[in-house]
């Protein structure tokens, strides 16, 4: 056909256009596949899944149930062990909680003790060391 003088061509179909004028459906673009360090974690994830390993160190459903169960029988047991300690004692809960606090300020001290003497004797072991240097000088 030849072109009609006055009357522009009509405009070329762009990519994402049909014939028929149509928008060309276009498969989504997906930023993981392009990333090369999420493929490579994924590679890695999919060998050791298929190895047997566990990476993420989740443990399975009879292995979380097994340790919660362990752990009330534990928590139950020392509950009956504190129970059967008290019967017998005649001291009331306000005296044990108060020679609690007492003993344990007792080790709160006798650490902070510890750990004021320990610099005390760097320093005169330092400086013993450092008087000879001096003294030949």
């Amino acid at each position: 056909m030849a072109p009609v003088l006055g009357v522009p061509p009509p405009p070329p179909p762009a990519p994402h256009m049909g014939p028929d004028g149509l928008i060309l459906p276009r498969k989504p673009f997906n930023p993981c596949l392009t990333s090369s360090n999420h493929k490579d974690l994924r590679r890695e994830l999919l060998f050791n899944q298929k190895v047997g390993r566990n990476v993420l160190n989740q443990k399975s459903e009879l292995q979380r149930a097994l340790e919660k169960q362990r752990e009330t029988a534990s928590r139950r047991e020392a509950e009956r062990n504190r129970e059967e300690s008290f019967k017998d004692d005649p001291r009331t809960a306000l005296q044990r909680a108060i020679e609690q606090r007492a003993k344990h300020i007792e080790m709160a001290l006798e650490q902070s003790q510890t750990t004021t003497e320990a610099p005390n004797n760097l320093l005169v072991t330092a400086r013993a060391k450092l008087k000879p240097r001096t003294d030949s000088q």
